[in-house]
């Protein structure tokens, strides 16, 4: 199997998240640090726009949102299962939120000016202000809570996860560790990184314990690579087959924008190569990565046919 390349920046939160998975998983991986902010060249070009990180390249095969990636990490490598049967459907839901409502609490409250210091330690004046600009282009309808808003906010969904600690149970749904799990231990990795803003975590000890137990599994075991080369990794790669099947209005080869419906309105344009109730793949060529298939979920994105005009 081609090697999987993981495209990440180390204070990341969703980044956190893909690494731990992949120590739970115990799998060897190549790293591939990208720029916090745009300009992405290189990202781009295996891309074709979507600048959110992480993603993860597998070949000419770009995946982009950790929902997806995940899917595919769990696929790669089944044992330990990321997705127990045990807790099928209740962990992706669980999943779902930590992903959306917890980290969007987590992260705008640990960017206070207590802890925005400390994730950003050592950058100059220029660097957070163009740190500001980049995120509040990505996000320009999100409305921040106060301080006082996000501390209640935050506090509340903490108590959630630890009342289901209460019954002693090591991980969040149980005996067996989930996506549940690790997309919750971003955020609260996140807020860590401020040792300030982290003494909010003081009040829930079941969560502390259970933040190690995950934070236990490591990273795996990877090697450093550039972007450089893994644009020439995707240019000499193959692409995975897709499978297709047709929705109304959509047809295999339609030219296609695939867009992020969340945060980071990026359209990325390509011909619709696969298409099912949980993903969508797009082929698109670039100069120097050539032909790739850029792969979404269904969930938070949108698909839009492009009309070519006629005369």
């Amino acid at each position: 199997m081609t090697e999987l390349i993981l495209h990440h920046y180390q204070g990341s939160p969703f980044s956190e998240k893909v690494r731990l998975i992949l120590g739970f998983k115990d799998m060897s991986w190549r790293s591939v640090i990208v720029p916090a902010i745009l300009p992405k060249p290189d990202v781009m070009a295996l891309t074709g726009g979507y600048r959110r990180t992480p993603f993860m390249q597998i070949g000419a095969d770009i995946y982009c949102d950790t929902a997806l990636m995940c899917r595919v990490i769990d696929t790669l490598n089944p044992a330990p299962p990321l997705y127990p049967a045990t807790t099928s459907g209740v962990a992706e839901i669980v999943a779902q939120w930590a992903d959306t409502t917890l980290f969007w609490t987590a992260v705008p409250f640990t960017m206070q000016p207590a802890g925005i210091a400390h994730v950003l330690a050592g950058a100059t004046p220029e660097a957070f202000k163009a740190f500001g600009a980049d995120r509040a282009a990505m996000s320009p309808n999100l409305r921040r809570a106060t301080l006082t808003d996000g501390a209640a906010h935050l506090r509340t969904y903490l108590a959630r996860l630890e009342h289901l600690l209460d019954d002693g149970r090591p991980f969040l749904l149980g005996a067996l560790p989930s996506i549940a799990d690790f997309s919750a231990a971003q955020s609260i990795w996140f807020i860590r990184l401020a040792p300030p803003v982290a003494t909010l975590l003081d009040a829930y000890p079941r969560l502390h314990g259970w933040y190690a137990k995950v934070n236990a599994f490591g990273q795996g075991r990877f090697t450093k690579m550039t972007s450089g080369e893994a644009i020439a990794v995707a240019a000499r790669g193959a692409t995975a087959a897709t499978s297709f099947t047709a929705e109304v209005g959509l047809a295999q080869d339609d030219e296609v924008t695939v867009t992020p419906t969340d945060y980071a309105h990026d359209p990325v344009a390509g011909h619709l190569v696969g298409l099912d109730p949980q993903e969508v793949v797009i082929a698109r060529r670039d100069e120097r990565a050539g032909t790739v298939h850029v792969h979404f979920p269904r969930i938070a994105f949108q698909i839009k046919k492009q009309v070519t005009a006629t005369v």
